[in-house]
């Protein structure tokens, strides 16, 4: 221990080590020490020099501090001595760099030489880097760092999570590569959010945003370890906007995750934390104290919004989360921001570029957006009120730009949108009473701050973008110069402010008002003939064009020479030949005559190698550092890439091939007209074929409901039929029921309901019967096939004797059967002629029996049963006819069954013939098998002889019977 005194200051005799000698034998400590004290008093005092000799520490000692971490694993306190210092000596934050470029005692070698601050940094740099890649040069290292951040104890987790941070800010992509591949590597990372010491959950998100930083493979494995449902929560404790660095920390790691990063932002989005973010912009009607955290804090909610609905992203998924938006009432939160008094500048500016790209290409958020008010007296629409900080030079160039921006996302792909802000100019809408949007970009147009004119007409050409209708609507559009003067077009006007030398071309000679000017004027007529024509009916316009276009000019005048080439060659592409002066032909000799062709192309081909324009073209919004570089919209950059080519072909074009180039496209028309007949007649004979259908399948239905309905009129029939034959039966019983006073005559209607019900029994039991037979005829019937098809089965004459046999023997019972059934027939023939002379001679004598000596009473119920006997009598008369047809049928049947036994009598003949050759084949088999028998026994005998072993015939045949008793026993 007397060392380390000597070290940590101690007095001690004699010269003092240098540095490096100090540091030397402390390394010499921590490798031969034995007692684990003396190993970690060797640590700390590296730790306390590794800030002061940074390389000296880092050269000599990071060896040993690795093996320390592997073979101390059990002591935190070493552990935590060595991680310390590790961290000093990689670590390149700006509170070390000073002690850590410090000059080191040089004992006679070096001297103190100072350097200077940016060489410093430098050098820290240079040496952070140096020992990151020492250290991530064996990949486990990295592996056993992430082992020790497992750890709980806080002397081993925080200066872990430090020291890891540090690795990946010097070397990222490599260390990034080692965790990505480390199994559960960033698992362990994550368990760090669910620390309870906020010191160490704070340095995690630190760590997590290095860690994340451009690898989109980390991100999603961060995002599905359940990052963001962790990230909110900490958002929503610290208390969300007005929360701390907290907050900050975890927003910048939310927008890693989310940025350029399409799993990560659906998975945000399906996992309704979209939804969460809406409480972030609840501010109060107080607003006037507004931190510099929370103006941070919101600034970074309002890009995590526009990450998610960025111009760049899929159109589905920004259309759903512009849809999510909207319904989770996000959108119209923004807007009240939008609309609050007190906001600071910063935060609405990216408020209006949020609500921006929220409402860009969404009808339903353009909807909504168009029907905000601000909250004024008189309410005023927020694009009026936004638009009036567009055209006031007074106002920020950011926000001014913004509000440039949410116009073009209002009328982007929006034509209901564009055609209300065109209809605010036409006379039949104009109110004098209001200022309408109409009104601001006129007066922006026409207004001395040249970026009020750019940004006006940039806005009003957005209005017409790929919109023919409000092209042609813009031409109606008349303004008033001055008074006694009349009115002149939108059109007119603007082309006079580029061609006329009064006091408005002096405001507008500037090249940022003629280029928005020259911008517009080609969105405007561009694919549209009518525009064109009234263009080129100004006498003035053309000269002005070729004279600007022919003139060598400055740098800043080529960009305006270039435009006026675009918008004569669109004058010329768009041309409709309406007017005779200025037909397509004449235009382009107009043009070889006083600029030449190719100086033409030339002059057009400037536009698009001029610098703005390729930075304009990048993305949608206007982000210029300086208004004087606001020269290019991305809209027409489009515009200008799509005309660029076809202007020079159609310049370069002859009348020859322009004329073959008319007689291919009315061929070409022709051609689509006729394809457009077909089509037509197509569709026609497709809704013909499905009316068609829906007919058949009407019909089909209705047959179907048809086929229902007689199927239940017949159960409905049987039914009825069923009911009536209980009504009669309970009728014969009354009708035995009824008193022996009533005379003769209802004793012989009582007897023949009795009679009647016998019949129609046994003429049912006959029906039965007859059914029975013919079953019987049809078995019989498949037996006789039976037997047909397998004549070779009756080569066994032993096992078909007894089955002919019993045909026989069926037959016969058949033939007796239909004896008995005939005579029954002829029976029942007689009984019912008894049964029809008896219900005669009933009716005969049922009137004059009546006793005299009956009341009326009686009288009238016996004629009235009377009448029903009678009626019941003639049913049964025709129900008896019936019967005789069946009978006849039955007979019919009969005869054909009895052909159909002399069939079989004939069959059961051949049958018989058959069995008997087939005996007698087999007694001829019989005779041959004794022979062979016989032969087989002479040569078994002589075998015997000859002194061969031959299986006895007795065995034999015991083996077969045992064969035979298994295969009984099986089928038993």
């Amino acid at each position: 221990m007397n060392f380390f005194r000597g070290v940590m200051g101690g007095q001690a005799a004699g010269p003092q080590p240098s540095g490096a000698e100090t540091i030397q034998k402390l390394c010499d400590r921590v490798a031969s020490s034995t007692l684990l004290e003396d190993r970690r008093d060797a640590v700390r005092a590296l730790k306390s020099l590794s800030k002061k000799y940074r390389m000296e520490v880092g050269t000599q000692a990071m060896d040993h501090l690795i093996t320390i971490l592997q073979t101390d694993r059990s002591d935190s306190e070493i552990v935590g001595y060595a991680l310390d210092t590790l961290y000093n000596i990689i670590c390149n934050d700006e509170e070390e760099e000073q002690d850590a470029v410090t000059p080191l005692p040089a004992s006679g070698k070096h001297k103190n030489v100072s350097m200077p601050d940016e060489n410093a940094q430098k050098q820290a740099d240079d040496l952070g880097a140096q020992f990151t890649d020492k250290f991530i040069e064996d990949p486990e290292h990295i592996t056993l760092l992430l082992t020790l951040l497992e750890e709980f104890d806080f002397h081993v987790r925080w200066p872990g999570v430090k020291l890891l941070t540090s690795l990946l800010k010097n070397q990222g992509v490599q260390v990034q590569g080692i965790i990505l591949v480390s199994p559960m590597g960033v698992s362990r990372l994550m368990d760090l959010l669910a620390d309870s010491r906020e010191v160490i959950r704070n340095d995690g998100l630190l760590l997590l945003q290095q860690l994340t930083k451009g690898n989109a493979a980390i991100q999603k494995i961060v995002a599905f370890e359940n990052a963001f449902e962790r990230l909110l929560d900490i958002i929503t404790e610290e208390g969300s906007s007005d929360g701390g660095i907290v907050v900050e920390d975890c927003l910048l790691l939310l927008l890693n995750l989310l940025k350029n990063n399409s799993s990560n932002q659906n998975f945000f989005k399906e996992g309704s934390y979209i939804q969460r973010m809406k409480p972030w912009f609840e501010v109060g009607d107080d607003n006037s104290g507004w931190s510099a955290q929370k103006v941070t804090n919101l600034h970074l909610m309002l890009q995590l919004v526009r990450v998610m609905v960025s111009p760049v992203n899929s159109p589905g998924a920004t259309a759903s989360c512009q849809k999510s938006m909207y319904q989770c009432g996000l959108l119209q939160q923004l807007c009240t921001i939008l609309m609050a008094t007190g906001v600071p500048a910063d935060i609405l500016t990216e408020t209006i570029n949020t609500v921006s790209e929220v409402i860009r290409g969404s009808q339903v958020n353009q909807d909504y957006f168009a029907s905000v008010n601000a909250p004024s007296n008189p309410p005023r629409p927020a694009i009026v009120v936004l638009l009036m900080s567009m055209v006031n030079e007074r106002q920020p160039f950011v926000l001014r730009c913004a509000v440039l921006y949410c116009f073009q996302c209002f009328l982007y792909k929006n034509q209901k949108g564009q055609g209300e802000i065109v209809a605010t100019l036409l006379p039949s809408t104009i109110d004098a009473n209001s200022i309408s949007a109409g009104q601001l970009l006129c007066g922006g147009l026409f207004s001395a701050d040249s970026l009020s004119n750019w940004c006006a007409a940039v806005a009003l050409a957005h209005a017409l973008q790929d919109n023919l209708t409000q092209k042609e609507q813009l031409l109606r559009v008349q303004l008033a110069t001055s008074l006694g003067k009349p009115p002149v077009s939108l059109l007119q006007q603007c082309t006079n402010i580029l061609s006329q030398g009064d006091k408005i071309v002096r405001r507008g000679s500037k090249v940022q008002t003629r280029v928005g000017l020259l911008m517009l004027l080609c969105t405007w007529i561009s694919n549209c003939p009518i525009a064109v024509t009234h263009f080129l009916h100004n006498q003035e316009n053309v000269p002005f064009l070729t004279a600007q276009i022919s003139e060598n000019l400055g740098e800043d005048e080529r960009l305006v020479q270039g435009l006026c080439a675009l918008l004569l060659g669109i004058c010329i592409y768009y041309n409709d030949n309406s007017l005779e002066n200025y037909t397509k032909e004449k235009l382009k000799q107009l043009i070889e005559k006083r600029i030449g062709k190719e100086n033409f192309v030339e002059k057009l081909g400037f536009i698009t190698k001029h610098e703005l324009y390729s930075r304009a073209a990048q993305k949608p919004q206007p982000v210029f550092p300086s208004p004087e570089q606001m020269l290019f919209d991305h809209e027409f950059t489009k515009l200008v890439k799509e005309l660029e080519g076809v202007i020079t072909k159609a310049v370069h074009k002859s009348s020859e091939e322009e004329k073959k180039e008319e007689e291919v496209k009315k061929t070409l028309e022709q051609h689509d007209n006729i394809v457009t007949q077909y089509k037509e007649l197509i569709r026609e004979q497709d809704a013909q074929i499905q009316e068609l259908k829906e007919q058949v399948a009407s019909m089909t239905s209705q047959h179907e409901q048809m086929q229902t309905t007689i199927t239940q009129q017949l159960s409905q029939i049987q039914q009825h039929k069923d009911q009536y034959n209980i009504l009669k039966l309970k009728l014969g019983k009354e009708n035995q029921s009824q008193p022996n006073n009533q005379g003769d005559s209802s004793q012989m209607n009582g007897l023949q309901t009795e009679e009647l019900s016998q019949l129609r029994e046994e003429v049912e039991e006959l029906r039965k019967q007859h059914t029975l037979l013919q079953s019987q005829l049809s078995d019989k019937d498949a037996l006789i096939s039976s037997l047909k098809s397998a004549p070779a089965e009756t080569t066994e004459g032993s096992a078909e004797g007894p089955d002919n046999t019993k045909l026989l023997q069926e037959l016969d019972d058949l033939r007796s059967q239909v004896q008995s059934q005939s005579a029954e027939i002829a029976q029942l023939k007689s009984e019912r002629q008894d049964l029809l002379r008896k219900v005669e001679d009933g009716e005969s004598s049922s009137v004059p029996s009546s006793d005299s000596s009956l009341d009326a009473a009686k009288m009238s119920k016996l004629e009235n049963r009377l009448a029903a006997q009678t009626s019941e009598t003639e049913r049964l008369k025709e129900e008896a006819k019936s019967l005789s047809d069946s009978r006849a049928d039955m007979e019919q049947q009969l005869a054909s069954a009895t052909s159909t036994v002399a069939i079989l009598q004939t069959e059961k003949t051949k049958l018989q013939t058959e069995v008997q050759e087939s005996k007698k084949e087999q007694d001829d088999l019989l005779m041959l098998l004794a022979d062979q028998d016989q032969k087989i026994h002479s040569l078994k005998q002589r075998l015997k002889d000859l002194g061969e072993t031959v299986e006895d015939e007795d065995d034999l045949d015991a083996r077969d019977q045992t064969d035979d008793e298994d295969e009984d026993d099986d089928e038993d």
